[in-house]
């Protein structure tokens, strides 16, 4: 098996020794895309966004889908995701905003509450796709 890493302008950089994603190749035309954790930093400017758990959710799956479409893949080859929040009393409105993006079946997904996340954000979200 061969990794690739992959990088876009239409996520934020790496802020660290990671990708922002990669791709495993499994042979036979079939890979697993693994993303890192992406926060609510805009891309252009590096800089959080402003707006609450709302606006930063919407920032995380903008970021995402942009690593999912550099990755060869879209949030219907999404299997397995997992969020993070930094107050689980958002759960509520990040899972309807997530219900926006994300196709049918769902995929499985994993939600836990962290004392804190990278720059004071509110919420990270990964995910692995099968593409």
């Amino acid at each position: 098996m061969k990794n690739r890493a992959v990088s876009t302008e239409d996520a934020p950089a790496a802020i660290g020794p990671y990708s922002q994603a990669v791709i495993v190749d499994l042979g036979g035309n079939r890979k697993l895309i693994y993303s890192a954790g992406q926060i609510a930093l805009d891309p252009a400017t590096m800089e959080v966004v402003e707006g609450g758990i709302e606006a930063q959710t919407r920032q995380v799956l903008e970021n995402l889908t942009a690593v999912l479409a550099e990755s060869g893949a879209t949030w219907e080859d999404v299997v397995k995701t997992t969020i993070f929040l930094a107050d689980m009393s958002d759960f509520a409105e990040v899972n309807a905003l997530y219900g926006e993006v994300v196709s049918d079946p769902p995929p499985a997904r994993s939600t836990v509450a962290v004392k804190e996340l990278p720059k004071g954000v509110l919420i990270e979200i990964e995910v692995v796709a099968a593409v």
